[in-house]
């Protein structure tokens, strides 16, 4: 089972850069993407679905603003869009698909780069998502969480911990919700079951060419619950991938 997680930062714009065609080339059984900016009915999805992909998007109510959709090769026996918390689905963070051997969780998590009503609302729904996942797990063992969280864990996270110390995305409060959703939550970050190497990031400022100077922050992950840990059979950060200021993520599961 191989899942992709990837944050395009507009689909549209993707689209125009190649997203398809490598779509074609890397042909994941499961893409979960963040960040669409887009609603359905306005994305081309013709080449998508020549690829054999079936389409779950889940859309921000604002236009042109955050969205998630998932697509996926292998047919699932529910899709749930959203989570009962009002401001997060007005802002189209979450989508959940069950499949008979697991349950995807894809969401979006905020950012708080904004200013401070920002940061708030980000700890509210980091709390509150929490607590959604939890319920979550009360049906189902094997659950896959991939997405945008907008947060570096460590600082091997991260291009300049002590640089970026008091910056949203490396907040302790923050970091300490990761620790939290490791240990407590029993998620493992896949990603580092398989490299503990430094200077992997998943997503660059646009300034200053980040990019080319790998200035970067690792905060698109594919966490799995305890239960599927021993069956990651690999895991990487596609960095030469560029459709985006992310760039996608990947595991590979043994189901």
């Amino acid at each position: 089972m191989n899942i992709i997680s990837y944050n395009l930062n507009g689909i549209r714009s993707a689209m125009k850069k190649g997203f398809a065609e490598w779509l074609a080339e890397e042909n994941p059984d499961i893409i979960a993407i963040q960040e669409t900016k887009a609603t359905e009915d306005v994305v081309d999805a013709l080449p998508l679905l020549k690829l054999g992909y079936e389409l779950f998007w889940f859309s921000a109510n604002k236009k042109g603003y955050s969205g998630v959709a998932v697509f996926s090769k292998i047919k699932p026996i529910a899709v749930h869009y959203g989570n009962e918390y009002e401001q997060s689905n007005f802002e189209g963070r979450v989508i959940t698909l069950e499949f008979p051997d697991f349950t995807l969780i894809n969401a979006y998590f905020p950012s708080g780069t904004t200013g401070e009503i920002r940061q708030t609302y980000k700890y509210q729904w980091l709390e509150e998502f929490f607590a959604y996942v939890a319920s979550v797990q009360q049906k189902q063992a094997n659950v896959v969480v991939c997405g945008d969280y907008n947060i570096c864990h460590k600082e091997i996270d991260i291009h300049d911990p002590v640089g970026n110390k008091k910056s949203s995305g490396f907040l302790p409060e923050e970091r300490a919700w990761m620790d939290k959703w490791f240990e407590h939550a029993g998620f493992t970050d896949t990603f580092r079951i398989h490299n503990q190497n430094p200077h992997e990031y998943s997503w660059w400022s646009q300034r200053a060419g980040s990019r080319d100077r790998n200035k970067g922050w690792r905060i698109d992950y594919i966490s799995v619950s305890e239960a599927l840990k021993h069956k990651v059979s690999a895991a990487a950060i596609l960095q030469q991938v560029k459709h985006s200021d992310h760039c996608p993520v990947k595991a590979v599961l043994d189901l």
